[in-house]
């Protein structure tokens, strides 16, 4: 956000927090520590759908070894080509999937299933709404029906996240990603949201999901420098 590493509490813009690694300077500690990919999110972007950051995350892609899964404000064509453009090796697109699921069906035959994510973020409840704009409105579709539209369209990688747990330390919802895996065994999942400790990672692996995104915990310290080397060598 504004070209500094941010974290926001349940995707709040007012309650933002700015750490002072740079983002290229984080990247490579994580990177020596062993992780192999870095989800990075252009939370300006994501707020206003267009990319404010994008000189940032090419930096990070482009120096390190790190495969950078980038998303926010990806909603057009040209928009998803210049994120790849840029080295990342996978894009993450909410909004414009949740409001045309017919977008998905191009961009999965033009660069591939493997380098496309769909973002879930979800407001839970008896029927998980999921949200879009930055989480500042409501697509009027359950996450089940938003999920099934698009693995027809030829997905297969979807990011989830518990707004109501981002950014909070709470525990993830291992609930909701049990569900989702069970709801299509054949996709790969993403569980973001409410990871404080590497004990929930163990947590969430044991749900069947593919990875999991920690955010806070690990700039916070919470997750230390020895976990996550145990995490990202798979212990």
């Amino acid at each position: 956000m504004a070209g500094r590493v941010a974290r926001l509490r349940r995707g709040r813009f007012d309650e933002a927090f700015f750490y002072s690694a740079a983002p290229l300077e984080l990247a490579r500690k994580w990177a020596s520590l062993g992780a192999r990919t870095l989800h990075i999110v252009d939370l300006d972007g994501a707020r206003s759908g267009r990319r404010a950051n994008a000189r940032a995350i090419a930096q990070v892609a482009r120096e390190t070894s790190l495969a950078v899964q980038a998303g926010g404000g990806i909603r057009d064509d040209e928009t998803l080509h210049s994120v790849f453009a840029s080295g990342a090796s996978r894009a993450v697109a909410g909004s414009a999937l949740a409001e045309a699921p017919q977008l998905a069906q191009r961009w999965v035959k033009e660069h591939g299933a493997d380098r496309l994510v769909a973002a879930l973020d979800v407001r839970p409840g008896p029927q998980p709404e999921v949200l879009t704009r930055g989480w500042t409105r409501g697509s009027g579709l359950s996450l089940w029906e938003l999920l099934d539209r698009l693995l027809e369209q030829g997905v297969a990688w979807f990011l989830c996240t518990d707004v109501g747990r981002d950014g909070m330390l709470s525990g993830p919802n291992t609930d909701l990603y049990a569900r989702c895996v069970r709801h299509a065994p054949g996709a790969s999942f993403i569980a973001s949201g409410g990871v404080s400790r590497a004990d929930d990672l163990r947590a969430l692996a044991d749900t069947g999901v593919a990875a999991a995104v920690s955010g806070k915990a690990l700039l916070d310290g919470r997750i230390t420098g020895e976990e996550a080397e145990k995490c990202w060598r798979g212990e």
